[in-house]
């Protein structure tokens, strides 16, 4: 699995983080960041949930 940010796009909404908080944070912008280990294919679920809750689809989802 492949996780992609656009921090340009991102607002600092935090939904990402509520949803999967293995795999988001933030930086102290309020920019999303990916942790150093994410995309386990047990994150997978939570990821689509931060993927569809993030407000300005600044989140993309690749799968191998």
């Amino acid at each position: 699995m492949r996780i992609e940010i656009d921090t340009d796009r991102c607002i600092g909404a935090a939904r990402c983080v509520q949803h999967a908080p293995g795999v988001f944070t933030q930086d102290d912008d309020g920019v999303v960041e990916l942790l150093p280990v994410s995309g386990e294919p047990a994150d997978a679920p939570l990821i689509q949930e931060a993927v569809i809750a993030c407000p300005v689809q600044a989140i993309t989802v690749e799968q191998p």
